[in-house]
């Protein structure tokens, strides 16, 4: 992608962010593993993406290739998603890791709520390619109250669990989505549920 087209977007990214009255905060990462939470809304996509316009990087968005039919494909293709087969994924993401290898700036999103609805536990697949690829995770997040979309943390993966998760979760636990009531507290299925009485993100009782 040429320097001027980076221009374009993030000037027309700083008029729609000032327009609709969103900030941006964070450090702008070079490599990672892209998490983006609470995922509640479609307007959290358009969002980020004015994010990653505004910091002039571009993302690999992982996305369900039903998005690639119709008059969508273009849009979805501009914006640096990728069609996920669901019949082969790995060879999706082989593909994007060769990238990984030949690129300064990487950065792969993986939407790991999976769902807009509030959900029981987040999709492995971020921390499995982040452990197997040794790439790090970027944090990334919106919160709806106070109008801020940013980066977070990265940070690399311990290959425990449980305190990995931990970290992640002491980050969002303050981060409210669009629609709060349908965020899915951030635990894998490999923890198994959360402890009983508690509120899922820092262990302290309801």
């Amino acid at each position: 992608m040429s320097r001027r087209h980076f221009l374009v977007r993030r000037t027309l990214a700083r008029g729609l962010l000032r327009l609709t009255r969103w900030r941006t905060e964070g450090e702008v990462p070079q490599r990672g593993i892209l998490v983006g939470a609470p995922h509640t809304s479609n307007w959290d996509w358009v969002i980020t993406m004015l994010l990653t316009w505004r910091s002039s990087v571009q993302i690999r968005l992982l996305v369900k290739e039903s998005f690639f039919r119709g008059p969508l494909a273009p849009i979805m293709r501009a914006t640096g998603a990728v069609a996920l087969d669901r019949a082969n994924p790995g060879a999706t993401v082989r593909a994007l890791l060769d990238d990984a290898g030949r690129d300064e700036t990487f950065l792969l999103g993986i939407a790991a709520e999976g769902t807009r609805s509030r959900g029981e536990y987040w999709k492995s697949g971020f921390y499995r390619i982040s452990r197997q690829t040794g790439i790090p995770v970027t944090l990334a997040y919106l919160d709806a109250p106070s109008r801020t979309v940013g980066w977070g943390p990265t940070f690399d993966l311990t290959g425990d669990v449980g305190a990995d998760m931990d970290r992640i979760r002491a980050f969002y636990a303050d981060k409210r989505g669009i629609r709060a009531d349908q965020a899915t507290v951030p635990r894998l299925r490999e923890e198994g549920p959360a402890p009983t009485g508690t509120d899922g993100t820092d262990g302290a009782a309801t």
